[in-house]
């Protein structure tokens, strides 16, 4: 993340026209993410990019630093554990705005079973 641009999967940059051969994969080498859980993951994030600009400076800040966490295929569970619960708290603490983003947070640890 660099400045209000966000990246989430694959960043490529070329530099130079010779000799690019491949792109190199940012991501688990492990077990593809669950598909049901990167769904709800997906609509998490597009509700927090809705969400971030109604929110005062640190309360966005915080969403920032939460969101490569949440994108991330391979994120540790406790960082995806802390960076939800994050979430949930700030979209609960904005009130009915931020309600159907705080659902979904909580349907994420739910599915997660408590990690």
């Amino acid at each position: 993340m660099s400045g209000n641009n966000y990246y989430y999967g694959d960043n490529v940059n070329m530099h130079g026209g010779s000799g690019n051969t491949g792109i190199v994969k940012n991501g688990a080498t492990g077990d593809a993410m669950d598909p049901t859980l990167r769904l709800a993951i997906a609509e998490l994030l597009q509700g927090v990019r809705e969400l971030r600009d109604q929110l005062p400076q640190p309360s966005a800040q915080l969403i920032d630093d939460s969101l490569p966490v949440l994108s991330a295929d391979a994120a540790p569970p406790e960082e995806r554990h802390r960076a939800l619960m994050a979430v949930a708290a700030i979209a609960a603490a904005v009130g009915a705005v931020g309600q159907p983003v705080a659902e979904a947070a909580n349907r994420i640890l739910q599915m997660l079973g408590g990690q």
